[in-house]
């Protein structure tokens, strides 16, 4: 029998066994990735440049937005590669890379997804102390905490999953390197500390997951007591897009990794890791520009000054070659 020490390579799952299909799965994936690209840059420059955006809303979606470019740029462009090249490898350092990455990308997305729900509750229920609460050096503080935490859980389950040795083949039945299918691989019966890390996961992501409920239960309350039909809107307004974002993250998730073995099927895991991993990024841009007015004008204003620079770099060329003729 091998173990870890021997492995040198593991084999994803491919997307699809015939050339054609396989060229569609990498047209595919390149326009979810550039999706992902142009909207989360247009948010993180829009909201980094423009002074009006300078509010603690606007930078943990910038951060949010950076996070969801780090978490699709370690599992989509990989997949890509290995469609257009016709292989299934990855190597065994590239494989605990790729996980990793993705559980300190995906698990600091969800903890500022909690911050966010905090920053709307504070804006709603306690306007007049917002300031005091979100302070610049606070917002600061909890970001980093966000990406802190994601860090150390990473690296945890990371550790351990590599740390047991592994005998059961190196066919991953997923089309990215994940801890459940990689620990299917494994001939150890000593579960015990994946077993507490499994627990230490699912107490943070429920007592997060109960944090965000309460947080929009108080919200609709405050909401719901507004006297002014102009002012709901305007609160609904400023949370709908992050429950809406917060909904699709936990629903997929939650299918993804706690869904009956009876449901277990190789070509439905690989689309709703599709809709878990590679989605969110490309439409969180599109659900946060949807009903907001100061982000769509900073979008605009930051689109027309690039179109602006690129014709006025043009002409600056042309006129340039029309010289040294």
């Amino acid at each position: 029998m091998s173990n870890s020490s021997s492995i040198t390579h593991f084999l994803l799952l491919p997307f699809a066994d015939t050339r054609e299909l396989q060229l569609c799965h990498f047209w595919l994936f390149l326009g979810i990735s550039l999706a992902a690209l142009v909207g989360n840059g247009l948010i993180i420059t829009s909201t980094a440049c423009d002074q009006h955006l300078h509010t603690p809303r606007y930078f943990f979606l910038l951060n949010l937005s950076l996070l969801d470019l780090c978490c699709i740029s370690t599992t989509v462009p990989r997949s890509m590669a290995n469609s257009l090249r016709d292989t299934r490898d990855i190597s065994y350092t590239g494989c605990a890379a790729q996980l990793f990455f993705f559980l300190f990308f995906i698990s600091a997305d969800y903890f500022l997804l909690t911050i966010m729900s905090y920053d709307r509750d504070v804006a709603i229920c306690k306007p007049l102390h917002y300031r005091a609460l979100l302070g610049s050096r606070a917002c600061v503080h909890m970001a980093a905490a966000a990406w802190g935490a994601g860090f150390l859980h990473a690296l945890l389950h990371t550790a351990n999953t590599f740390s047991l040795p592994l005998c059961g083949g190196n066919a991953v039945e997923q089309f990215f390197c994940v801890a459940p299918h990689i620990l299917k691989l494994s001939c150890s019966h000593s579960y015990l500390r994946e077993a507490g890390l499994l627990v230490l996961s699912c107490l943070l992501a429920l007592g997060s997951f109960v944090f965000i409920v309460g947080s929009y239960v108080q919200i609709f309350r405050a909401v719901l007591r507004i006297p002014s039909e102009q002012g709901r809107h305007k609160a609904f307004s400023m949370c709908l897009p992050h429950l809406a974002v917060v909904s699709l993250f936990v629903s997929t998730g939650t299918f993804v990794y706690l869904k009956p073995p009876s449901f277990s099927c190789p070509s439905l895991d690989l689309v709703l890791s599709v809709l878990y991993s590679g989605v969110p990024p490309a439409v969180n841009p599109l659900i946060y520009s949807l009903r907001n007015q100061e982000l769509k004008d900073a979008v605009r204003k930051q689109m027309t000054g690039c179109v602006s620079a690129a014709i006025h770099c043009l002409l600056s060329s042309a006129k340039g070659s029309q010289r040294r003729s």
